[in-house]
């Protein structure tokens, strides 16, 4: 039998493939949800967390799970929607806003003293934060103490991680840029930098321009910067591998820093939400920007944020965590764009992106499908093949 273009017998294999995580103790429980042609299975497995109260409340389409990057898209959706109003350019550049970025100065050489400097060649736009390549974000692969921006970068986030949002922008742009704006693609601080932009623009607070242009038209109830008392119950504990003992700790409790409202509204990765609410997202820009005769969006926009911006002269040169990632990876508006197939999963022209928690979406307009993983796990994606998995269980029940 088959609906929605799967079969529901090779379906099945969805809840095996992310329940073996389950059972082996790898989580505590987990959410799979695979939605095609209107059809939507959702496979809720295991529980909220390993201890405590929350060790017997079942993992469901509204537990509330912290996204981290899978932030991102939504920080650049929301920017999208000031760019539709005509509040904001692509190609304008960010200093009437942003003046703490205005007149920046560059490394004469990127592992160099931060005094050795030369002017950027022009300023930074909302195009070069949508795609990443403003010059300056997470410097990888290097040692602590032998880059002094890669030190830098990592004390601004990691000495005070809550810095308010003028003094967050004020600390960046007292520091150099690594590279000149558009030469390359780097990581997260764009996004962060774009929440700091949407709020002045808008003139109100980063949370209060997603709540009124994304999930309140969405009816993305339960995704904000922090979960209210009477939703905590709802909240997965978040793990951690411990590197002394390589035993599983907790990383955020329900009671911890999701529990209540946070100083800085972080575009890079401080949204929590539940399945049912990424599903309205990731919907929305699957049906070209409209959710339930909801339109938070364009057709055109939608296909711009999800079309390849890096050119092959910006992938030779960009960094990422693994060699070759370019190779079969593009970069939209806050999102990657597949541009080679190269498992049994995503096909080309798919998008979407993961978070730092183990969380997962993906969109695959080829095959009209959306498929999002909620676990609470960090890094999971690298210690286990958990994405690959639920990937391969996805592609392999579609039956036209």
């Amino acid at each position: 039998m088959a609906t929605g273009g799967f079969s529901l017998k090779r379906l099945a294999r969805v809840r095996e493939a992310v329940g073996r995580y389950v059972d082996a103790g790898d989580v505590p429980g987990a959410v799979a949800v695979v939605a095609r042609r209107g059809e939507v299975h959702i496979e809720a497995m295991g529980n909220l967390a390993f201890e405590g109260p929350s060790s017997k409340t079942p993992m469901a389409a509204d537990t509330i799970c912290r996204m981290a990057s899978m932030t991102k898209p939504i920080v650049a959706a929301c920017a999208m929607t000031l760019v539709e109003d005509g509040t904001l350019r692509l190609d304008d550049p960010v200093d009437a806003l942003l003046p703490e970025l205005a007149d920046m100065k560059v490394l004469a050489n990127p592992s160099g003293p931060l005094e050795e400097t030369i002017p950027a060649t022009r300023s930074i736009t909302l195009r070069d934060l949508l795609t990443y390549t403003l010059g300056t974000g997470m410097v990888v692969g290097v040692e602590p103490g032998t880059v002094p921006i890669a030190d830098a970068v990592d004390a601004l986030y990691r000495e005070d991680p809550e810095p308010p949002p003028d003094e967050f922008i004020r600390r960046l742009g007292a520091l150099p840029l690594v590279y000149q704006p558009g030469e390359r693609w780097m990581y997260n601080a764009a996004a962060d930098v774009t929440g700091v932009l949407v709020a002045r623009a808008t003139g109100m607070s980063f949370g209060d321009a997603l709540r009124e242009r994304i999930f309140e038209p969405l009816g993305m109830k339960d995704t904000a910067f922090s979960v209210p008392a009477a939703s905590l119950g709802r909240l997965a504990t978040a793990y951690k591998r411990d590197d002394a003992t390589g035993e599983l700790v907790v990383a955020d409790a329900p009671d911890g820093y999701w529990s209540r409202p946070p100083a800085f509204e972080s575009g890079g990765g401080g949204l929590v939400s539940t399945a049912n609410d990424y599903l309205a997202f990731a919907s929305a820009l699957l049906a070209g920007g409209t959710w339930r005769r909801e339109q938070v969006l364009s057709r055109p926009s939608v296909t711009l944020m999800t079309s390849d911006h890096l050119t092959p002269a910006q992938k030779e040169v960009s960094e990422h965590w693994q060699q070759g990632y370019f190779d079969e990876i593009g970069w939209g508006f806050g999102m990657s764009v597949r541009t080679r197939r190269t498992h049994l999963g995503p096909s080309v022209g798919s998008y979407g992106w993961p978070g730092l928690y183990g969380t997962e979406w993906c969109n695959d307009p080829t095959e009209k499908m959306t498929m999002i993983l909620m676990i609470q796990r960090a890094h999971a994606a690298v210690s286990l093949p958990v994405r690959i998995d639920f990937w391969t269980a996805a592609y392999q029940a579609i039956d036209d």
